[in-house]
């Protein structure tokens, strides 16, 4: 069972690290190697339980910071000069300004192109039929991988060590989650998974959510920083309420 993720603009390990850098709040040129190290190879965990191949490239990256980590270590000749102890972390500095730039440049773009898409002919608005839906704020992909690693540590800690097959279809999951959101307005993120906590079963549910996400069934909200996440039922004529963003399928394939 895999499923590939993919933000709109960009996604792979340097996504990852730029977004530990801006959680963090520390200045990309003076990256603190260690602490990112570890929160790094936490997500990454996450991914492996999704999707092995997709992670290879991760793991290259986890290889990368461990080296610069330990060449940190290693004691400073007080006899050599600056250029010939250069950082270690000047490459990797240099790979995520790259990266940043462009990323900002696509999101501009994108911004464009949503206000471009608001200029419409002046014509007789419809009657609103319900009340607007409220906004949510926007999550994070990685949040979500995040979230969904801590749910795994959680629960295969309290189940037995047995080997269980899932062959529940993913459709069977999609339309569980998509009523329960959509009869309670919202749903904890974590009380979607309910018992048994096999993990073939726990990847299943996670794969159908992300699935209602990408088809701008479901939305999700993070009230707070690092607090708890919500699924959210949206409304068609409202995609941007979605705090994801998906790459489509190509249509040619």
């Amino acid at each position: 069972m895999s499923y590939t993720v993919a933000l709109d603009a960009f996604y792979g390990p340097l996504d990852l690290l730029l977004y530990l850098v801006k959680r963090n709040e520390v200045d990309v040129l003076d990256i603190p190697i260690a602490r990112l190290a570890e929160q790094f190879l936490d997500h990454l965990r996450g991914l492996r339980e999704l999707d092995v191949e997709f992670a290879g490239e991760f793991l290259v990256m986890a290889a990368t910071l461990m080296e610069i980590k330990s060449r940190m270590l290693l004691p400073v000749d007080a006899n050599a000069s600056a250029e010939e102890q250069p950082d270690p972390r000047r490459e990797l500095v240099k790979q995520l300004l790259e990266y940043r730039k462009f990323k900002d440049a696509a999101a501009a773009l994108e911004e464009r192109a949503e206000q471009q898409a608001t200029h419409v002919a002046r014509q007789e608005l419809p009657e609103p039929s319900s009340p607007a839906e409220p906004r949510v704020r926007s999550v994070e992909l990685w949040d979500l991988v995040s979230a969904f690693a801590r749910l795994m540590r959680e629960t295969q800690s309290l189940q037995l060590t047995t080997i269980a097959v899932d062959d529940t279809p993913q459709h069977v999951y999609e339309s569980q989650i998509s009523e329960r959101v959509r009869t309670e307005g919202r749903l904890r993120f974590r009380d979607v998974f309910t018992p048994p906590y096999h993990k073939a079963r726990l990847i299943g549910m996670f794969l159908a959510i992300l699935e209602l996400i990408r088809h701008r069934g479901m939305g999700l909200d993070q009230p707070e920083d690092g607090g708890e996440i919500w699924l959210v039922a949206i409304a068609e004529s409202n995609p941007e309420l979605n705090g994801i963003g998906f790459s489509q399928p190509d249509q040619h394939d």
